[in-house]
């Protein structure tokens, strides 16, 4: 069982909406959000994962390069 306090009411209404807009329950909404959060990587294991493949660029020519692809779409 798990419990979660202090729910802000915005939040509560917003999963509420997208639960009904799943057909679900609730309780089966969120529990099939954190099924997908869990199932997901963890930064460390991303990063983990990364370190052992090893690297072809240090991390701040990947930045400069991404930043450089972003900027030649429009």
């Amino acid at each position: 069982m798990l419990q979660v306090r202090h729910v802000p009411d915005e939040l509560h209404a917003v999963l509420r909406e997208r639960a009904a807009e799943s057909g679900l329950s609730l309780s089966e909404f969120v529990l099939r959000e954190l099924q997908a959060v869990a199932a997901r990587p963890s930064k460390a294991q991303v990063l983990a994962r990364a370190a052992r493949r090893g690297g072809r660029l240090p991390f701040d020519e990947a930045v400069a390069a991404v930043d450089a692809g972003r900027e030649g779409r429009t």
